[in-house]
């Protein structure tokens, strides 16, 4: 699409009448551009992408163990995939939002994405101390004592790798303990997400049903789920 065709969506405003604002309008016309205009937008709008990159990434990726390096790599790899979608989307920019607002959800959902796979190709169905500690509140137990707790993470432990498939497995590990997002996670399986959380019931029924057997959790419980 011509820069000439956006710059003039830009200065009458966007779809049904709403008009762009100013800073909006300058980004539009910018990376609608050729030559010094187009590299020196894309410029900074790249240093925007990979501050807002960074900062996502040490705010979730100490949760997948991802820091130094990793976490640099990571975080270039979202921000130029994100500029990438947004140059070549830039005609279906409408007004709606700002440009940063509509910048920012890109970005955002490269980290997601990058997370996502990187988590698999790691990780795989491995779960860390810590996140097994959590556990036990997901699945809706209550364990009082200190010890009570361990012994029940330990029965859980042993249920993920008796009584899941190994779908089941991957399903529950990346939604329930490492809180990937439903929908990178269901690009990565191939699947939607209506049959992730179908196989999320049927796992946390099944592990119910074997903690309550071993008396880790009420019959009561494990009848009602």
């Amino acid at each position: 699409m011509g820069s000439a065709e956006n710059e003039g969506r830009a200065g009458d405003g966007g779809r049904g009448g709403r008009s762009m604002d100013a800073e909006s309008a300058r980004w539009v016309r910018a990376l609608s551009a050729d030559g010094e205009a187009y590299e020196e937008a894309t410029g900074r709008l790249h240093a925007l992408l990979l501050r807002i990159a960074y900062a996502e990434l040490n705010r979730r990726g100490s949760r997948h163990g991802i820091t130094g390096p990793e976490l640099d790599d990571l975080a270039h790899q979202a921000a130029a995939d994100a500029l990438l979608s947004i140059t070549r989307k830039i005609g279906d920019f409408r007004g709606d939002s700002r440009f940063t607002t509509w910048a920012y959800k890109f970005v955002m959902h490269e980290v997601s994405s990058k997370l996502g796979r990187h988590f698999w190709r790691t990780a795989g169905v491995q779960l860390d101390p810590e996140a097994w500690e959590r556990l036990p509140d997901r699945l809706g137990a209550d364990p009082v004592r200190q010890s009570e707790a361990r012994e029940l993470v330990a029965a859980l432990r042993e249920a993920v790798d008796e009584e899941l498939t190994e779908r089941q497995r991957r399903v529950f590990t990346a939604l329930a303990v490492n809180g990937v997002d439903a929908d990178t996670l269901a690009a990565e399986l191939g699947t939607n997400r209506n049959a992730l959380y179908k196989t999320m019931f049927d796992a946390r029924r099944k592990l119910r049903a074997r903690l309550a057997a071993n008396g880790h959790l009420p019959l009561t419980t494990a009848r009602r789920s």
